[in-house]
């Protein structure tokens, strides 16, 4: 069971040691593959403490490096310029659109309603956003390198795809349609189509208002207990519950994963309809052009959705009569994290975002991922080999094998250390997460387990990488990606 890690202020930030990866003296070249692309939105809502310093922090994060940045421009999405009817609402309900889906599970979660009562909103603004914005059209465009006059180019696929320009058809270089609809037929399916948008909402609130709910209606529950016995171990875990969750403040991020659309028959009416060449006309590239950014061709599809949070302690000042609050230092740093832990959560879930990396070295057995990716010893990830099919000429991925996380040497990899307290019940934050929830449906929750897992002692921050279990005939360079 992992510890509840709970941020807190030391006075000054401990600066991280930038270790050289010099394992063996070895010079490893970077090593070129085909990642997804990902475009992120912050949902921002401004109504909240600390505010403006987490939604700062969000635009100074750095970009999750194993994917493209597909960034279109479109970043922030501003909640008060895509209000939502009733009517709206009542519709998306009724014909059980993809927003009012998500609207009713974003509605239920336990703390959603006390964080902000308008939280049900958001998939409906996302979707409003999306559509208004033609952002599905943008990220087509950026692929395709649009220009002013509306034409369009390879260089990025070419560029993301590694491809070799002079081993297909001399066409491509010159922007005709054929050439284009050879490139695409292998990019379509490598690249295009693993097209993400991530939309962000953050949230920070003080602890003793969901603390305090949640005992009062785990104490409701309790007393409903007929066996004196199980109501007072009931009453006891409703005490232990707040005592454990009413200090300091949350930070809350939830992010909605949407995928980029892009069919066969989808390309082919792009190619069609809207593919535009530096030859052309003036009046058909206007034409082509305007056809281009009014279509509703290119989709967005949502994906699904992961939460993660990080609770900071205040600064306590007796000289002032102001309510205490954590450090600004403190709060952009659990920001950070958070951002890493909800991708991390997305990649866990949905196999479509997952990304694939090289390994670093065979012997250890090591790559470039750790715990800011999620890792905390025994996942199992596949090694891939890439190559080209002869027949189809499209890219290809033969399993060479299987290797596993070793719990003792996952390396440390996330933003600035910080010191910590740990709490000694041992409870995960997403342990503490369904308990809320639980207590605030009518459940009894059952006391929790107080035995924590002796920490190990990390090595891997030395070598600047994870060291996995397994063998077989691997090499530098090889992909791995995680499995379920």
């Amino acid at each position: 069971m992992k510890k509840l890690d709970i941020l807190v202020l030391t006075g000054v930030l401990i600066l991280m040691c930038h270790h050289s990866i010099a394992q063996k003296k070895q010079e490893i070249p970077e090593v070129k593959y085909r990642r997804s692309s990902l475009h992120t939105v912050l949902v921002q809502s401004g109504d909240y403490d600390m505010a403006e310093i987490i939604e700062g922090a969000f635009f100074k994060a750095p970009f999750p490096d194993k994917y493209n940045n597909h960034n279109i421009g479109e970043n922030l999405l501003l909640r008060s310029k895509y209000p939502i009817s009733d009517a709206e609402r009542e519709e998306g309900g009724a014909k059980r659109t993809k927003a009012g889906e998500m609207a009713g599970n974003f509605a239920s979660d336990a703390t959603n309603g006390i964080t902000d009562p308008s939280a049900a909103d958001v998939p409906f603004q996302i979707e409003k956003f999306i559509v208004q914005n033609k952002i599905a059209n943008k990220l087509v465009a950026k692929w395709w390198d649009r220009k002013e006059d509306g034409s369009f180019g390879m260089d990025l696929i070419f560029e993301r795809g590694s491809y070799d320009a002079s081993a297909l058809d001399a066409e491509i270089g010159q922007g005709t349609v054929r050439g284009a609809e050879t490139l695409a037929q292998d990019a379509g399916v490598e690249l295009i189509s693993k097209t993400f948008v991530v939309f962000n909402k953050m949230h920070f609130i003080e602890n003793e208002k969901i603390a305090s709910l949640v005992k009062e209606k785990a104490l409701l529950a309790a007393s409903k207990i007929p066996n004196p016995i199980a109501q007072v171990a009931a009453t006891n875990a409703a005490e232990l519950a707040y005592k454990l969750t009413h200090e300091g403040y949350t930070v809350n991020t939830t992010s909605f994963l949407y995928q980029l659309s892009w069919t066969d028959s989808v390309e082919a009416v792009f190619f069609n309809d809207y593919w535009v060449t530096n030859t052309d006309e003036p009046e058909v590239k206007a034409a082509k052009s305007e056809a281009f950014d009014q279509t509703d061709l290119f989709q967005l599809q949502f994906v699904g959705k992961a939460k993660s949070s990080s609770v900071v302690m205040p600064v306590s000042n007796p000289l002032s009569n102001k309510k205490a609050m954590p450090s600004n230092d403190v709060v952009e740093l659990a920001t950070v994290r958070n951002i890493d832990a909800v991708y991390a959560k997305l990649q866990k879930e949905f196999d479509v975002f997952k990304p694939m990396t090289p390994l670093y070295s065979v012997d250890p057995i090591t790559a470039r991922i750790g715990m800011k990716e999620g890792l905390e010893g025994g996942e199992k990830f596949e090694v891939l080999e890439q190559s080209i099919d002869p027949k189809t000429q499209k890219t290809i991925y033969t399993r060479k094998g299987t290797i596993t996380v070793d719990k003792k040497m996952i390396w440390d990899n996330r933003i600035t250390a910080l010191a910590q307290a740990t709490n000694t019940s041992g409870m995960s934050d997403e342990e503490i997460e369904q308990m809320v929830e639980r207590a605030l449906a009518g459940e009894v929750i059952a006391n929790a387990d107080t035995e924590a897992n002796a920490s190990e002692t990390n090595q891997a921050t030395e070598l600047g990488a994870t060291t996995f279990k397994g063998g077989g005939k691997l090499y530098p360079g090889i992909l791995i990606r995680q499995l379920k």
